[in-house]
């Protein structure tokens, strides 16, 4: 915790917002600081001249009982996450980040000529096919005929079935049904991971010792799942072409 000074110096003190400024630069209210405060959750301010000065730490500090909150641990959990001197609240949030940013590919930036040009689309058609790559999150607009691209991947992807002669179209529909499946086995990798690591890591109380433990399970998480899909989708995938063939040969 930050020391209770009261001085009437402070220029060289990281601490220079009075608690209207650190309600406004942290998104909470006065009120709820002061709550925080009381609870013994958000250190005391260093006081200049009976005035009650903030700063970086105690910006984070917030940041962090907001962060948590938003994982599900009540007023009374932060307390004692925040009294640990193990630093459990600081690796939860990183932990929490590690597995928000799991899958993420580093997005790009297209212009529309760029895309148009990319995909083979008509200044007429683009309205519509814009529409429809936003819609499934393929494109974001960013402004000034300017898209965000989320995955690259899966554009590469779309750009290579339009070079086959396949329209875009119908690459979207593929794209949509795909979303859909995807969505459940994801969902169905990640209850595992929660069921059989998290929780029982959890009810024994988050050992220090174990962390590594769980920060590699974590890391093997999107590998794992991946290799299990691919492994499936390509047998399924062998099937479903052999089916083809048949119908092919008749």
């Amino acid at each position: 915790m930050l020391p209770l000074v009261d001085s009437d110096g402070g220029e060289s003190s990281p601490n220079q917002l009075t608690i209207e400024q650190l309600a406004a630069r942290s998104g909470m209210t006065v009120r709820n600081i002061r709550s925080h405060q009381a609870r013994g959750l958000l250190a005391p301010p260093e006081v200049r001249v009976r005035v009650g000065y903030y700063g970086p730490d105690h910006l984070a500090q917030l940041q962090m009982i907001r962060d948590l909150q938003e994982q599900g641990f009540n007023l009374s959990g932060i307390k004692r996450l925040l009294d640990d001197s193990q630093g459990t609240a600081e690796r939860l949030r990183r932990f929490k980040a590690e597995l928000t940013h799991l899958a993420e590919e580093r997005p790009e930036r297209l212009t529309v000529s760029e895309l148009g040009r990319r995909f083979r689309v008509s200044a007429a058609r683009a309205p519509e096919v814009l529409g429809r790559a936003e819609a499934l999150g393929v494109l974001v607009p960013a402004g000034d005929g300017v898209y965000e691209v989320p995955s690259p991947s899966l554009l590469a992807v779309a750009e290579e079935v339009v070079a086959r002669g396949i329209p875009l179209e119908s690459a979207f529909d593929v794209f949509e049904e795909l979303e859909a499946h995807c969505d459940a086995v994801a969902h169905a990798f990640v209850a595992l991971f929660m069921e059989q690591v998290w929780r029982p890591f959890q009810a024994a109380g988050m050992p220090d010792e174990r962390w590594p433990e769980l920060d590699e399970a974590l890391g093997r998480l999107l590998p794992l799942a991946s290799d299990a899909l691919i492994a499936i989708f390509g047998r399924r995938m062998r099937r479903q072409v052999e089916t083809a063939s048949e119908e092919i040969t008749r």
